[in-house]
């Protein structure tokens, strides 16, 4: 088994996650979503961020408007729409009890079976 694709896997598992939650507050077009999850240390390429908008677009989570740029071709910018917010909520209600219960297993000390 390779670590590469567990660690690729996991990275994956919370991606949609956190493109929600930068689109909580503010509409971002990519550039600005993808610079988000590069200071996060979530490297994500173009050609995976796209599809996955277009998913969460498509299952009505996301819409988006263009907007002229003064500099180049107009952006398309992402937003969440109603159901994403609370698809999100709900989301964040998830990942905090899975960080709890990730942090209860693997910090246990005395894992011992008597």
């Amino acid at each position: 088994m390779k670590i590469e694709n567990t660690k690729a896997q996991m990275r994956k598992g919370v991606l949609e996650y956190c493109i929600l939650s930068i689109l909580r507050d503010n509409d971002a077009y990519v550039a600005e979503i993808l610079d988000t999850l590069k200071d996060a240390k979530l490297l994500v390429v173009e050609g995976t961020i796209y599809p996955l908008l277009t998913r969460l677009k498509n299952a009505g989570l996301l819409s988006y408007r263009w907007e002229e740029s003064t500099s180049g071709p107009p952006r398309k910018y992402y937003g969440l729409t109603e159901t994403g917010q609370l698809f999100l909520t709900e989301l964040s209600t998830t990942w905090d009890n899975l960080q709890n219960a990730v942090t209860i297993v693997t910090n246990q000390k005395n894992n011992t079976h008597e």
